[in-house]
């Protein structure tokens, strides 16, 4: 015996959780609101971020559990939290909203580079002799781009890329790995030496300094807690120089005025001498160990044009940099 049933007998037997599964696909909102809670732990304040009911944001995060077939929200406790399964899910939510931004911003973009947008973060040492020479070179060749700049430690640097915040990083190459995800470009040498004014007794000095001179050499240096800080203080701690610190900064570009303007010397990059005629290296033997400077990217993302003209540049002033 055949029986037969029409659309609305299967509709009328069928429970409504199991009609909502099968008439609904998520949506870029359940996405976001997911994401909201799972990030805030709360339903109180993402609704407030996402400006919306505290009911309406709760009634489409259940919308989104019986789409989906599991529960993604554990909410038992006093502060909500992702189950294992909502884990998973948010994962390829929030990779999948990164992809999308990433698709708006390259349909926003012209293949001659008229218009477009970078967005690049670099730690404290670049911004002082690196960023400058860039962004003139890239406003000189794409007046159209705008660059946003942003000054960040390397594991800022790195979430920020992660989470899509940023196109571009500039960093260094040390000796832990960058974070999964985080792939980097090679891109030059940094040597650092000691840096003194016109008025220094060492200016203009050929000859190596030898390191444990400087016991007897008043410095201004980075304040502690800078990565280039740790390597010189590294660099005199293996030739046991107990150097005479008489300023800390928080600043490179305060440290070159106060070099500029004392007989103090510093301990800086080589490049940064290369624009500022009154400051002058001298080298040090042995000589402070040489760095990798690194362009950072998200691996498998979405390259912009933009992006690749700046990594083109990146290059070729590392190669003027090297001759």
């Amino acid at each position: 015996m055949t029986c037969t049933y029409s659309v609305q007998d299967v509709l009328q037997m069928t429970p409504i959780d199991h009609i909502y599964s099968y008439c609904m696909a998520p949506e870029l909102r359940h996405l976001r609101y997911l994401l909201a809670v799972a990030e805030h732990a709360s339903f109180t304040y993402a609704a407030e971020e996402l400006r919306v009911s505290q009911p309406t944001l709760s009634q489409q995060i259940k919308q989104l559990e019986r789409t989906v077939g599991a529960q993604l929200l554990d909410r038992t406790g006093r502060a909500v939290r992702l189950t294992d399964a909502g884990s998973a899910y948010a994962h390829y939510a929030r990779r999948a909203l990164q992809d999308l931004a990433a698709a708006e911003r390259a349909l926003g973009e012209v293949a001659d580079l008229s218009r477009g947008t970078l967005r690049l973060a670099t730690t404290p040492t670049f911004t002082a002799y690196l960023v400058g020479p860039l962004a003139a070179r890239l406003h000189e060749r794409h007046p159209g781009i705008a660059l946003n700049v942003r000054e960040r430690s390397q594991d800022d640097i790195e979430s920020g890329l992660l989470a899509d915040e940023l196109d571009l990083g500039i960093a260094f190459d040390g000796p832990r790995p960058h974070r999964a995800g985080v792939t980097g470009t090679d891109l030059f040498t940094e040597t650092l030496g000691l840096v003194v004014g016109d008025a220094h007794p060492h200016a203009g000095r050929a000859r190596p300094l030898p390191v444990r001179e400087l016991a007897d050499c008043p410095l201004a240096l980075l304040s502690p807690g800078f990565a280039t800080r740790d390597h010189i203080d590294a660099h005199f701690a293996r030739h046991r120089v107990q150097p005479r610190i008489a300023v800390q900064a928080d600043s490179i570009s305060a440290l070159t005025e106060i070099v500029r303007r004392t007989p103090l010397a510093t301990v800086l990059p080589d490049a940064l001498t290369r624009d500022h005629p009154h400051l002058h290296p001298v080298p040090l033997s042995p000589a402070l160990p040489a760095r990798t400077v690194t362009l950072l990217r998200r691996e498998n993302a979405y390259e912009t044009a933009a992006a690749r003209a700046f990594t083109e540049l990146a290059r070729g002033w590392a190669h003027d940099l090297a001759r």
